[in-house]
C-alpha cells in the first residue's frame, strides 16, 4: 500500500481519477445509468453527468484502502438514510447493480481481480495499484507522511491444488462410508419389516383358529 494515497485530498483525487477512467475503453456508461436511482433511499436518479466515472473512482479508492472488499460492504458504504415523512429516518443500503457492473468493468480492464477462496470479494491487481498511484490529485497542506507506518492488508493465501485434492479424497471416503452404512441400515430395516409381517400372520392365524373353535362350540 503506497502511503501517497493517504495524503491525497479525496475531494480532488477522485475527480482526477474519474477523468483518467474516461480514457479507458472498458469503462462505458450504460444507457440505463442516468434513469435509475442508486438506492431505495434516493428520491431521484443522479444529476451529475460524470456520476458513473466518479462512482467508479470512489470504488477503486475503497479497494485500494481496504484490500479485499465485496459488493455487500460497498452497498453499505454508499447507502444512506431514507426520508420517511413523519416517521424516523431509516438507513438503507444502496443498490448493487451499479457497483457490480463497475467492478466487472474494472475486472475487464485488468485493474481488479476476484478472490474466491477464504476471503470472498475483489481486490486491486498490481496494475490497478500502479494506476491509482500514478494519479496526482492534490496533497493536503501540512501533512507529513514520512513518519507514517502503513500496514499492508493481509490477503489469505489461496489453497493449492494438492490440498484441494486431499480434501476431495477425504470427502469421497466419507461419502463411501455413509453409503455403506446406509446400505446396512436398509438391510436391517428390511429384516425388521419381514419379522413384523411374520408376527402379524401368526397372530392372524391364531385369531382365526380361536374363531373356528368358538363357532364349533356353538
Amino acid at each position: 500500500m503506497a502511503r501517497t494515497i493517504f495524503a491525497q485530498n479525496p475531494e480532488k483525487y477522485i475527480p482526477a481519477l474519474a477523468e483518467a477512467l474516461k480514457k479507458i475503453p472498458e469503462f462505458e456508461v450504460p444507457e440505463w445509468a442516468m434513469y435509475v436511482k442508486t438506492g431505495v433511499s434516493r428520491e431521484r436518479p443522479p444529476v451529475d453527468e460524470d456520476f458513473w466515472f466518479t462512482r467508479a473512482a470512489s470504488i477503486l479508492r475503497q479497494l485500494y484502502l481496504r484490500g479485499v472488499v465485496g459488493v455487500g460492504k460497498l452497498r453499505t458504504r454508499y447507502g444512506s438514510k431514507k426520508d420517511r415523512g413523519g416517521r424516523p429516518d431509516k438507513f438503507f443500503k444502496s443498490g448493487g447493480k451499479i457497483i457490480r457492473v463497475i467492478l466487472q468493468q474494472a475486472e475487464a480492464a485488468g485493474l481488479v481481480e476476484k478472490v474466491l477462496r477464504m476471503q470472498h470479494g475483489r481486490r486491486l491487481t498490481q496494475a490497478g495499484r500502479d494506476f491509482l498511484d500514478s494519479i496526482d490529485g492534490a496533497y493536503d497542506e501540512g501533512v507529513d507522511s514520512s513518519e507514517w507506518v502503513v500496514k499492508n492488508v493481509p490477503v489469505v493465501a489461496q489453497v493449492g491444488d494438492e490440498v484441494e485434492e486431499k480434501v476431495e479424497n477425504v470427502a469421497e471416503n466419507i461419502d463411501g462410508e455413509d453409503e455403506s452404512n446406509g446400505t446396512r441400515m436398509n438391510a436391517d430395516d428390511t429384516d425388521t419389516k419381514e419379522k413384523e409381517k411374520g408376527d402379524k400372520k401368526i397372530k392372524k392365524n391364531k385369531n382365526e383358529d380361536k374363531i373356528e373353535e368358538i363357532e364349533d362350540g356353538e
